[in-house]
């Protein structure tokens, strides 16, 4: 990736709330949009959001969750939970339709359930929907299918695929769906945050192999430290040493699933010096070792559905 290219794509953008139109047409919003792209960035809405990746891999944070995703991977994001995906691009590289977007609002959820009282059963998902949720599996697969049919309707039948979406997210069991954050409140509507939160994500990214420091990233918006630090935490829930801690350990599940080099190569092409620091990082953030993690899916048929990082504290697998 190429720091100076991913810095030029989101330093300027300063827009931390994204206001999705309305389409008299329809009830909800669907489109397709690039990598890089003016819809791309780090952002937060009031309406829920089904964000499914066709194509690339990267890194996502959604509230203050931070991992590793590919190809396939599917999210439905609640109101107002921050959120962005970071691709692995390199200089000049455009990811076409890299991402497939529905948007709603519950409003128009519970403005049908007055006349529909079945749909009260979206209800526990839409309540979940808070901590930003990732399916995978035959759920995901499911899921993705309709979402590409609701934007090939029009109709009741888009809104019967609408629909349908919403039951298979609503019906998946819980081992094809986990919960990524903690609970989520609406951020501070002051628009530098975003300014600060799009320029800590390029920086970071920019500098994942090499020494991050956050007194040059403070000067870079005009702040002391002590003042980054706090607007940092308000706009992301998360410290920023936690920030960089979370990228550089899922940018290493990435290359350790594509395999080749040694885990101390790996440690060291995240930013780590000291091989020992990087396990220890490694196993508490995701309840295994490097190496295990790379034995798990050298034995996999494939690699792990929708680029999913382990679980913590060991409960792979489990939501």
């Amino acid at each position: 990736m190429d720091p100076a290219g991913v810095a030029e794509l989101l330093m300027g953008r300063t827009a931390t709330r994204e206001v999705v139109p309305h389409d008299p047409r329809h009830s909800v919003r669907w489109h397709v949009h690039d990598y890089p792209s003016p819809y791309a960035r780090w952002n937060y809405h009031p309406e829920l959001e089904v964000h499914l990746i066709r194509s690339g891999s990267g890194r996502y944070i959604v509230g203050d969750a931070v991992g590793p995703f590919g190809a396939g991977q599917l999210v439905l994001v609640g109101p107002n939970v921050p959120h962005g995906w970071i691709s692995d691009l390199e200089p000049g590289e455009v990811i076409t339709g890299r991402d497939m977007v529905l948007q709603f609002d519950a409003d128009w959820v519970r403005a049908c359930q007055q006349v529909l009282p079945e749909l009260d059963s979206l209800d526990p998902l839409l309540a979940e929907s808070g901590r930003g949720i990732e399916f995978s599996g035959r759920s995901a697969a499911e899921a993705a299918r309709e979402l590409e049919l609701v934007g090939a309707s029009e109709g009741i039948e888009r809104v019967l695929h609408v629909l349908g979406l919403l039951n298979i997210l609503s019906t998946a069991p819980a081992s094809e769906r986990r919960a990524l954050a903690r609970e989520w409140f609406a951020p501070n509507q002051d628009p530098r945050l975003g300014v600060v939160m799009e320029r800590a994500m390029a920086y970071v990214v920019g500098n994942l192999t090499g020494e991050v420091r956050m007194s040059e990233l403070a000067a870079s918006v005009d702040m002391s430290e002590s003042s980054f630090s706090k607007y940092f935490k308000r706009a992301s829930g998360m410290t920023f040493t936690d920030m960089v801690r979370r990228l550089r350990l899922s940018h290493a599940c990435r290359l350790l699933e594509r395999g080749g080099d040694t885990v101390a190569a790996i440690s060291h092409a995240v930013g780590y010096s000291n091989l020992s620091n990087f396990n220890r990082q490694f196993r508490r953030e995701y309840g295994m070792t490097p190496t295990r993690f790379r034995a798990e899916t050298t034995r996999a048929a494939s690699p792990r559905p929708n680029g999913h990082a382990p679980a913590r504290n060991g409960t792979e697998g489990r939501p």
